[in-house]
């Protein structure tokens, strides 16, 4: 079950990886260019979180028999949806690049994701993206005390638009581990799954593609692609379900 905020250390704990999480996504933002690599970027994930007295969440996690992973962000690029390991890859003008980031602060766990162009993108890689992003800011609406997963899956899927819905992966519980109960679907139908409360923690994480919404793992067992080579885009945020608004605890207010 997702974790359940129940003291206002826990509150904080919570809050400041989320800050810090959000700060050094901006960092990773700026430094994507023409010419850097996902090795260089993962530098600098590792550095700046270091230098805020926190940890990478991803090295090391090795779920279901799968290798450790090796990366402090996930660096996927244009057919590759998610889980992308950082490598020696260019990045080139044109390019889309998912960076997905985990951090640990004291014991708690944000988790956040966003896609850029590389230079300019063509308005079909910048429609797509913005799509996406949209779908994230539906699904966080609707993300309040007494509301079910199926009226968030159903936000951010009805944000489509046209484009592939990526079914067999989406949100998550997020806070003591990376990984908690629910699952949160990239569509569905409303008041259906399980009842939201206030405390709940939720990464949600919507994933859209450009053609078929079919993938494969490749042979690293990590890296996820789109089998007919089309464009995909994944945003991300950490968000606590409160008496209220919700709160997003993986931006910079």
């Amino acid at each position: 079950m997702s974790v359940v905020i129940k003291s206002p250390d826990e509150l904080e704990r919570m809050r400041q990886s989320g800050r810090i999480n959000a700060e050094v996504r901006a960092v990773l933002h700026d430094a994507v260019r023409p010419g850097v690599t996902g090795l260089e970027l993962d530098a600098i994930a590792r550095r700046e979180i270091a230098a805020r007295g926190a940890e990478p969440t991803f090295p090391g996690y090795a779920p279901g028999g799968r290798p450790p992973y090796p990366g402090a962000i996930c660096f996927s690029v244009n057919e590759e949806l998610v889980h992308g390991i950082p490598g020696d890859r260019v990045l080139r003008e044109g390019d889309i690049v998912s960076i997905d980031l985990g951090v640990t602060y004291r014991g708690f766990v944000s988790d956040a994701a966003f896609t850029v162009a590389v230079g300019g993108a063509s308005s079909r890689a910048e429609h797509l993206m913005r799509t996406t992003e949209a779908a994230l800011e539906s699904g966080i609406h609707a993300a309040r005390a007494g509301a079910r997963i199926g009226d968030i899956a159903h936000a951010i899927g009805s944000c489509a638009n046209g484009y592939g819905i990526i079914a067999e992966y989406g949100g998550h519980g997020v806070g003591r581990k990376m990984h908690e109960e629910p699952h949160v679907p990239n569509r569905g139908l409303p008041g259906r799954g399980l009842r939201l409360k206030p405390g709940m923690v939720l990464a949600l994480e919507p994933m859209f593609c450009s053609g078929r919404p079919a993938t494969k793992e490749l042979a690293d067992r990590w890296t996820v692609v789109m089998e007919d080579g089309g464009l995909s885009a994944h945003f991300e945020e950490t968000v606590a379900i409160t008496d209220d608004e919700p709160e997003v605890f993986t931006r910079i207010a």
